[in-house]
Order: structure tokens, then sequence, then C-alpha cells
């Protein structure tokens, strides 16, 4: 018979869990009443010493203590904006303390009961998929082929740094939006927001722009690459085609996004970006009502562009950039001339 089972390990877990919280709360309360003192005999005129003014003064108005004030209502409610941070870190802090000292009484006890090596939670959940849907072999396939040593070079990893900036730019683009207003009377005011008032807003902004500059330029060095290099003929066609398609998404990222601060040199870069479609022969004046929504740049404009820049773009470029990497996955790496 064990003397130490998962069972009684639990129940004791949440038993010292249960008594921390009472420990916690009893220590914490605060009295809301005021010292009295026995209630069974209340006096018969007021104690005018508790409410801090004498009997015979004219004043008879008591003044009530200030409320115990939440931080978070403080935060949301009154406007305050001080130690807004003391909270989470304590959670934080004393949280993963917490889980660190369960996790290794958990793991020793584990370890004294089965009489076995530890075997790390991500092994054993792994193993509990791969158990059940026999994913690990076609992984390895997939996952395990030998890279050759000519590919080793750094202009050889252009493409993967153009990848990795789009999962940049994806990741502050999603930030942003949670604060940006995509309105004509909203969108510069929002814009300074993020600047002046968000936490990290100003720097998330600055990732997002210059990462969108440099995705261009190491997708226009990595197609330089690729057309020096001779990597676009047979049988490697299509790749070079979802290559100069992927391109275009980009340029039209850049100009989709330039008009979404709403100032003045967004409004005029638009503008003039959007004359330069409308000179394309015969197709011009459709092309320049679908950019812009009509004939002038307006409020449908920014809407036009910010739907383009968030949601058709993306999802058109995710699309060709699958379509690409499974090519050069079956293809392999074009040797050099």
């Amino acid at each position: 018979m064990r003397f130490f089972s998962l069972k009684r390990f639990g129940l004791l877990a949440m038993l010292v869990i249960a008594l921390g919280l009472f420990i916690f709360i009893s220590t914490h309360a605060k009295a809301n009443t005021l010292p009295t003192g026995d209630q069974s005999n209340p006096p018969t005129s007021p104690n005018w010493s508790l409410a801090g003014v004498q009997p015979s003064s004219p004043a008879l108005v008591v003044t009530p203590p200030p409320p115990n004030t939440d931080t978070c209502l403080s935060c949301h409610i009154l406007g305050q904006n001080k130690g807004l941070w003391t909270p989470l870190a304590r959670w934080v802090l004393f949280g993963s303390l917490g889980m660190v000292f369960v996790f290794g009484v958990y793991r020793s006890a584990s370890t004294w009961v089965t009489k076995s090596p530890w075997k790390p939670l991500t092994n054993r959940a792994a193993d509990w998929v791969d158990e059940r849907y026999q994913i690990s072999e076609p992984l390895s396939k997939i996952l395990n082929k030998p890279v050759p040593r000519y590919a080793l070079n750094w202009w050889y990893c252009l493409g993967g740094i153009t990848a990795f900036l789009f999962v940049v730019q994806g990741v502050t683009g999603i930030l942003l939006a949670f604060y940006y207003k995509p309105t004509p009377e909203a969108a510069y005011a929002s814009i300074q927001y993020i600047e002046s008032q968000v936490y990290f807003g100003s720097s998330i902004r600055a990732i997002h722009h210059w990462c969108a500059n440099g995705m261009i330029v190491v997708c226009v060095a990595h197609m330089l690459r690729v057309f020096i290099m001779g990597a676009y003929k047979r049988p490697r066609e299509l790749n070079w085609v979802s290559g100069v398609l992927l391109l275009i998404l980009t340029l039209v990222f850049g100009f989709t996004g330039y008009l979404l601060p709403w100032d003045q040199r967004a409004f005029w870069a638009t503008t003039v970006g959007s004359e330069i479609a409308g000179a394309i022969p015969a197709i011009g004046n459709l092309a320049i009502i679908f950019l812009r929504v009509g004939w002038n740049v307006t409020g449908e404009t920014l809407s036009r562009f910010y739907g383009l820049h968030v949601i058709v773009v993306p999802l058109a470029t995710v699309t060709f950039m699958a379509a690409h990497f499974l090519m050069i996955r079956r293809q392999g790496i074009a040797k050099p001339l």
C-alpha cells in the first residue's frame, strides 16, 4: 500500500491553498464599523468625539471619512493613474513563486512515488497527442530536412528575414489596432493618443514603421538575389511568380498603411499615389475610383485603405507565402551558378 498517492497530494495541496486564502483574507480585511462600546446598552446622546466636533459647536454636520478606494476603481472610474502596475507585479511575483514551489513539490513527489526519472511535461504532452493522432512521423519528414552547405550564406536568409518582419508587422499591427479609430474625425487623434498616452505605444508604432521599410528593402534584395543567381529558371517558374506577387503585396501594404495617420503628409501622399494609378492606360479612371471610392480622398478612402491594410492584403499575403514555402520545400534551394 502506497502511503503517498497523487490523490492525497491533491487534497493536501487544496487544503494548503484554502488555508492560505483564509489567512490572506483574515489579515487584509478591514472593519467598516466605528469602535463603539457595549452594543446592548447604547448611549442616550451621540458621542461627538467620534465625529470630531464639540457638543456646543453650532456646526452639527458630520463629514464622513473618505471611503477606501480600490486601485481598479480609481483607474477606470475616477480617472486616476497611480500604482496601476503594483497589483499586477505582486500577482506575477508571488504567483510565479507559488507555481515554482508547487511544481517542485509535484516533481519530487512524482519521482519518489514512481521510482523512475522525471519526464518533462512537454514530452508527456507530445507523447499523449502522438499516441492518439500519430503525427510524429509526418512531422519528422517535414522538419528533418538537411540544408545544403552552400545555402548557409547570409544572402540565402533574405527570404526568411522578410517572413520574420511580416510576423513582426502582424503582431505590432494588432496591438496598434486596439487603439486606432479609422474615421476622419478620430484617426489623427487616436494616433496622438497611441504616441503619448498608451504604454509603449510610441515604441510599438516605431517598430511597425521601421519594420515596414525594412520588409520592403529586404524583399527587393531577396528578389535581386534570386534573379542574379538564376533561381527563377525551370523548374521554379511558379516560385518566381509567387515571389513577384508577394513583392507587389508588400508595396500595397506600405501604400495603404501610409494614409492611416490621416495627417497632411498622408493625405497628399495618397493623393499623388492614386493619381499615378489613375495614369494607367484604359483602366486609369477605374483604378482611381476604386482606390479613392470617388474622385477625391475622403473618409471613405480611409475606410477602404484600412480594410485593405488589415484584412484583404494580409490574407492574400499569407496565402501566397504558404504556397511559396511549400514549393521551396518540395523543390529545394536552387544551386548557385
